[in-house]
């Protein structure tokens, strides 16, 4: 997940409050069983989380990871295991004993390229390589999930598709996300899921607790890049030129009049202009300025509105400085957001995960972005937050940091929240 902010949690007041009153479509039995089989597996859960987390891969190059996903499944007597899905993804289908619905849950794999920082038994084996965003989590509690539902297959009244991705950080070669290759490699193909839950772990909530949205959950996010063209010349004869230095500093400041003058301050926009780089030499009037960044909006039809305003801003500002401009606007991860239906109605089953209402938390969309999105412009989703921070623990240290970890006695908690919102989906007619 690319994710670099902190976010605050609400209480689960700014939840819907028909959510508070709905039963629940998953039996008690099955329930009872999933919490005490997922509280059974924790030696498992934390093994598998370890022994990837010493073996970290980076992008469309998960060989190891996928192998060990895609055997494990094959034990536990998938009906289908489809490997090399989206270059390196891996699709395992389980068909439940009763007819019923089919859904898709989904785990990411890749790693990230910053070193391990902390003095663990687990450190990673591979240098300047860590999962430092807690994917080896998220897939030692899907394979939980994968082994619980093989031992209870009588019990389903459905198909489960369960889909381990590549390259949620993106492409290190700069191609298309995981997401978007798992989708053209046939990951939604027959049989076709018609809903998908995901999660992840995260260190600013303490264990024990889940946050929830309903809508929108995680920006979209856009890449840019501007190039501004002036005449190069002797810097100390600039009258002879077109410098475009100065005019590239008139359009980052006129960018940012566009979140904080041009949109409506309930609907957060980031532009941020990240990269700048111009110019050869000292005493030489660059020809050219280039500049790269990112935008990020929560609303569905932030980009093509924030893309149109930039152009804007840029053209007023070269064409009134004598220089010549190029825009390139490119698509990224929509919006993650959160159908309500399907949001409102999972919130039970996690409320019980966790012992009850109060340990459900809203933390506030974020601005950072995930590709689970992709998914969900296809199908209904739900992308939910799994606390694994312990402050007592001094378990603190954000994602995508060298010091990023996460407190294992939160994976069996994660394995019953995903298990339970997709059995209850299956359950609900």
């Amino acid at each position: 997940m690319r994710l670099l902010a902190l976010f605050a949690a609400g209480l689960c007041a700014g939840l819907p409050a028909a959510a508070a009153g709905q039963d629940m479509s998953l039996p008690p039995a099955i329930r009872q069983r999933v919490a005490s089989q997922a509280t059974a597996l924790s030696a498992r859960l934390v093994e598998t989380r370890r022994d990837i987390h010493r073996h970290p891969e980076l992008g469309f190059r998960e060989t190891r990871t996928a192998k060990l996903i895609a055997d494990r499944l094959r034990a536990l007597g998938f009906d289908e295991v489809r490997e090399q899905v989206g270059v390196t993804g891996v699709v395992g289908v389980l068909k439940g004993g009763r007819p019923g619905k089919v859904v898709a849950v989904r785990s990411d794999m890749d790693a990230l390229p910053i070193p391990e920082l902390i003095d663990v038994p687990y450190k990673s084996t591979v240098p300047d390589v860590k999962h430092a965003c807690g994917h080896d989590g998220h897939i030692a509690i899907l394979l939980g999930v994968a082994e619980i539902f093989s031992g209870m297959r009588a019990d389903i009244p459905g198909t489960v598709v369960f889909l381990f991705q590549p390259a949620e950080e993106g492409d290190p070669d700069g191609g298309s996300s995981g997401a978007q290759r798992m989708l053209e490699g046939g990951a939604f193909g027959a049989p076709a899921p018609a809903a998908i839950f995901g999660l992840h772990v995260m260190p600013t909530l303490q264990i024990g607790t889940i946050g929830v949205n309903v809508g929108p959950a995680m920006a979209s996010s856009n890449r840019f890049t501007v190039t501004v063209t002036g005449k190069k010349t002797h810097a100390a004869y600039p009258h002879t030129g077109v410098d475009p230095i100065p005019i590239a500093a008139q359009v980052i400041d006129a960018l940012q009049t566009i979140p904080s003058r041009m949109n409506n301050a309930a609907e957060p926009i980031v532009v941020s202009v990240a990269t700048i780089n111009g110019g050869n030499r000292y005493n030489i009037i660059a020809d050219a300025v280039t500049m790269t960044g990112t935008v990020r909006t929560l609303a569905k039809d932030g980009p093509d509105r924030v893309k149109a305003l930039m152009e804007r801003a840029i053209k007023g500002v070269t064409e009134a400085s004598g220089a010549t401009y190029a825009f390139e606007f490119h698509s990224g991860n929509p919006v993650t957001y959160n159908e309500e239906t399907l949001a409102t109605a999972s919130l039970p089953v996690l409320a019980e995960t966790v012992g009850g209402r109060t340990k459900i938390l809203e933390p506030p969309p974020q601005m950072g972005a995930e590709d689970f999105a992709m998914y969900q412009q296809r199908i209904p989703g739900l992308f939910f937050f799994l606390g694994v921070g312990n402050t007592a623990r001094k378990i603190t240290a954000m994602i995508h940091t060298e010091y990023f970890d996460l407190d294992e006695d939160a994976l069996p908690i994660g394995v019953r929240a995903l298990a339970g919102v997709t059995l209850d989906f299956l359950y609900r007619k």
